[in-house]
């Protein structure tokens, strides 16, 4: 509801500006408006009497990109050729190497990768690499006279900026929308790494991986999805966009190696809610309880342990669980990570080394057991192994386990408690089977090695 004030606010004096200032007329009221303290800085063309950000964006736009996926043929005319699976956007962040930035799920299962450019050429692309838990992927094209974006670091971003998000929605050409930054660190929407920036800038199918400019034209993030309560999924006012400084880290890896490698600490957490904080007589709802630290990690070197409400890391505010994960999740093995929590309600600072990431490792600590990025404890009833945390870009949120699933069975063995699927997981060297229940129902998930 505020935005849609300003912008009538704002939309209201514009429009009163305009219609007395003849077009064209460079000493206007418009003109001198632009120069009074209420309206310095916005931009202003003179020569046609208007207000525009066109100058700050003009340079973006030819590196916007239209991605179509190819899969798998079917049928017997198709003649082998590979038909449209889906469509997405990208951005050239790398002119002089055709390098383009778009979604995971836009090229996901895909055979074959083609690139349209607003001048109407047309580029078959190579994938270099692409990362599921963050929703990036890196395509490459040969080509010359291609534009590309410039990058900023989206840590320098405030509530409250404008923002334009740019792609090809629902089968239109290229299309230029604009917004604000109506949030950042938004996490927890399911089991990825998650720091999105929020914006009000419509967002829609085919905009993913498109980029999301500031002001100046400058890539501050890759527009990944959106919170829709139509039916048909359209905008609503919330879209998100995957931050430049996890963009880049991503990007980086997968142009070195073509896979991203990430680092671990050994801590289950859990996000702070309101029943949790009374509990611990806190007057916070934000922050990431500590479940647990396996033995012999980084959290437990740390001085850690069960209870403690992380409030801060690597300098940067913690919303929920999903937050430490997002930090961690881009963070090299060696990298050192601040840490401010609280015990007991007094505030205490840590640091931690990341480590390596082991996927085949089995921890247990006190209360909790991690393994293969699953972090898991009694159920409560003594009827299984809940599970508590799946671990975004891990092999279990691969494979399609949740929180709050309870493993009963695992390899075709019954599981009775955290103990048993862990003795069950460290005698598994490849991929095992788990039987859950969740929701009153049972299912099996093969847990790949």
């Amino acid at each position: 509801m505020m935005r849609h004030t300003l912008l009538a606010s704002t939309g209201a004096v514009l429009a009163v500006i305009l219609s007395i200032a003849p077009v064209g007329a460079p000493l206007g009221v418009a003109a001198a408006l632009a120069q009074t303290p209420g309206f310095q800085g916005l931009p202003y063309d003179a020569r046609r009497g208007v207000f525009t950000f066109a100058a700050g964006l003009d340079a973006s736009l030819p590196a916007v990109v239209q991605v179509t996926t190819l899969g798998q043929s079917r049928g017997p005319s198709s003649a082998g050729e590979p038909k449209p699976a889906q469509g997405g956007s990208g951005v050239i962040i790398d002119a002089a190497n055709g390098i383009i930035v778009t979604n995971n799920h836009v090229v996901e299962n895909g055979q074959k990768f083609t690139v349209d450019m607003i001048d109407g050429r047309l580029f078959d692309a190579v994938l270099i690499g692409s990362d599921k838990a963050t929703d990036i992927a890196v395509l490459k094209i040969e080509a010359k006279g291609l534009s590309q974006v410039e990058t900023v670091d989206s840590d320098t971003l405030r509530t409250g900026d404008l923002a334009f998000a740019v792609g090809y929605p629902l089968g239109l050409d290229q299309t230029l929308t604009m917004g604000v930054i109506s949030g950042l660190n938004r996490s927890g929407l399911g089991d990825a790494i998650e720091d999105y920036i929020q914006t009000d800038a419509a967002v829609n199918s085919g905009n993913s991986g498109g980029p999301l400019l500031d002001s100046r034209g400058r890539l501050i993030g890759i527009n990944t999805s959106i919170l829709s309560s139509g039916m048909g999924g359209g905008n609503d006012g919330i879209a998100f966009a995957v931050p430049t400084r996890i963009m880049m880290f991503v990007v980086d890896q997968l142009r070195a190696s073509g896979e991203v490698k990430r680092g671990q600490i050994g801590v289950a957490l859990g996000s702070l809610t309101a029943e949790r904080a009374r509990d611990l007589g806190l007057n916070i709802v934000r922050g990431a309880v500590v479940y647990d630290a396996a033995p012999g990690s980084p959290a437990e070197q740390a001085g850690l342990r069960p209870g403690d409400v992380i409030t801060r890391i690597q300098n940067r505010p913690v919303a929920n669980a999903g937050s430490v994960q997002a930090t961690v999740g881009i963070a090299r093995p060696g990298a050192t990570l601040p840490v401010v929590y609280l015990r007991g309600g007094r505030e205490a600072t840590a640091s931690m080394t990341v480590a390596s990431s082991d996927p085949v490792a089995v921890r247990v600590g006190v209360s909790a057991g991690m393994a293969r990025g699953l972090t898991f404890r009694n159920a409560g009833d003594g009827a299984g192994a809940q599970i508590t945390v799946v671990e975004g870009g891990s092999v279990a949120a691969a494979a399609g386990l949740q929180a709050g699933d309870v493993v009963v069975e695992a390899g075709g063995a019954g599981v009775d408690g955290m103990a048993a699927l862990a003795r069950a997981l460290q005698g598994a060297t490849g991929a095992i089977d788990l039987t859950v229940t969740r929701e009153g129902e049972r299912t099996t998930i093969s847990l790949p090695g």
